[in-house]
């Protein structure tokens, strides 16, 4: 039996797509994680149709898709075609969870929430014939004993990032925007750290990327892991929160333990907004604090914010923007507030009539696809642009990037990374 997994790809996004040198960036884990979880009988293939293209006329038995949702045209096309040729397909994801009956039009079958409780009974039941249109996890599954992703199946030259792994699941906050809690649940789950070390020893690498959406979520785990890191002398980046700066052991090991960069979701600068959206135990006034703090641990910053929040108007983008070069954060990911399926805020701006445009295509955080409050949804689209071009800029770059001598390098490689991509934005290109 032949298994084919496919990750789509979305044309109009500047994240996750292919770089000038031919490489996608971080490998996901959901297609090897399914690959791993497959008995040995069938073949299994993965195709990332970022990096190659789709052969519709390949001889397959059952076709696994699973994407963002931006990535849901690409994958719905792709469904659509395996079925012309006559085979079945199946679906999974966040996306899919949310609207699982919108899938199931392109699909033979779907998995609503986490595939390790029904793969094997989807596929037992495919093959004698009796597949079911849902298959849905009635609860969260247990992170012992996980399957270790088949890393083997990717051609690890088409990625930037070729390792990653996962430590926990889930997010001990539940911000309104977020799709996390909305499919891993707002119960945080943790592998025995002894796998984790176990699977990352496995790596031939000194690179590494924990997928994890808050490494240091449970304090105690967090330090547990990094203790045990440290003799392997490895480099490595996640995701965490602000709140992390509060505990001054926790960042000693994650330095210490080669956590070179962190991800951290500053959101906003306004204090009413981080309540609204169910995130007021970030502090925005201790923002520049905290910042100093992780700096002084010798840990790099990617700040995330979000613009189009109620309580945001036309002078938010350059306040965030002086707001970065104030407190030299290293570098900065910027995100139009979109409203994702399966999310409060989706719930939320639907029930207002905001939703403008229902192309998913345009979900990825980068387009304007509903009605802001305090701007026009074209001041909030320009002001996306602006802030992207201004903060990298070269000077700009220099100046954030030369806050230190130490770990310099990283910090004008991931700045040009996000130069390449604002100068691929419209307005850029018309400058």
């Amino acid at each position: 039996m032949k298994l084919l997994l496919v990750l789509p790809t979305n044309e109009r996004s500047y994240w996750g797509g292919v770089s000038k040198s031919g490489k996608a960036g971080f490998v996901r884990l959901s297609l090897p994680t399914i690959a791993a979880l497959t008995p040995k009988e069938w073949d299994v293939e993965i195709l990332d149709a970022r990096v190659k293209p789709v052969d519709y006329d390949a001889d397959v038995d059952l076709v696994g898709i699973t994407g963002f949702t931006a990535e849901m045209p690409s994958a719905y096309n792709i469904a659509d075609n395996f079925r012309k040729k006559g085979r079945k397909v199946v679906m999974g994801g966040v996306h899919v969870s949310a609207l699982p009956d919108e899938a199931l039009q392109h699909a033979d079958a779907v998995v609503i929430g986490e595939a390790e409780l029904v793969w094997h009974k989807l596929l037992s039941d495919f093959k004698s014939g009796g597949l079911k249109p849902k298959y849905r996890a009635d609860k969260l599954c247990d992170m012992k004993n996980m399957v270790i992703p088949r890393r083997d199946l990717h051609d690890r030259g088409m990625y930037s990032s070729f390792y990653t792994l996962q430590a926990t699941r889930g997010c001990p906050f539940n911000c309104d925007y977020c799709a996390v809690t909305a499919f891993f649940g707002n119960k945080f789950r943790v592998r025995p750290v002894d796998n984790v070390i176990e699977e990352i020893k496995g790596f031939d690498t000194k690179e590494f990327f924990f997928m994890d959406d808050n490494i240091a979520g449970r304090p105690g785990y967090a330090k547990e892991l990094f203790t045990k890191l440290i003799p392997l002398k490895l480099n490595w980046g996640s995701q965490a929160s602000i709140t992390m700066a509060k505990d001054s052991e926790l960042l000693r090991l994650y330095a210490e333990s080669g956590g070179k960069y962190v991800f951290i979701g500053l959101e906003s600068l306004s204090q009413k907004n981080l309540e609204k959206m169910n995130k007021g135990w970030n502090s925005a006034e201790g923002y520049k604090d905290a910042i100093q703090k992780i700096h002084d641990a010798g840990i790099n910053i990617v700040g995330s914010f979000v613009f189009g929040l109620d309580e945001d108007d036309k002078t938010v983008f350059k306040n965030t923007f002086d707001f970065i070069i104030e407190t030299n954060l290293d570098a900065a990911q910027f995100h139009i507030l979109t409203p994702l399926p399966g999310t409060v805020t989706y719930n939320i701006l639907e029930k207002e009539g905001r939703i403008i445009d229902r192309d998913w295509a345009k979900y990825h955080t980068g387009e304007v696809v509903f009605k802001p409050k305090g701007m026009t949804a074209e001041e909030l689209q320009n002001g996306y642009y602006w802030i992207f071009r201004n903060t990298y800029t070269i000077k700009n770059i220099l100046k954030r990037s030369f806050r230190s001598y130490k770990g310099i390098v990283y910090r004008l490689a991931v700045n040009l990374s996000y130069r390449n991509k604002a100068l691929k934005m419209p307005s850029a290109r018309s400058k």
